[in-house]
């Protein structure tokens, strides 16, 4: 018989993955949203690319450290497995 893994209530608000990839999909939702409102809207592009960018990047940071942690590289961050 298998055994089912139940995640407590702290281990999904504690897991940042849904967070980042919302944030990201808001930010290019914004983006294209800006990019269809044109003219009166353009001097918040630099914004929304921004934010998708540092969204991307956060994600990438986050995938980087999982990946190390479960390596087991003594940098890396605890709890991420």
């Amino acid at each position: 018989m298998t055994e089912i893994h139940r995640t407590t209530l702290v281990e999904r608000l504690s897991d940042p993955r849904p967070v980042v990839a919302v944030g990201t999909i808001a930010w290019v939702l914004a983006t294209v949203v800006v990019l269809l409102a044109g003219d009166p809207w353009s001097s918040a592009l630099p914004v929304c690319y921004a934010g998708t960018a540092l969204g991307v990047l956060g994600f990438g940071v986050f995938l980087v450290q999982r990946s190390a942690a479960r390596r087991g590289k003594r940098g890396a961050q605890r709890g991420l497995d």
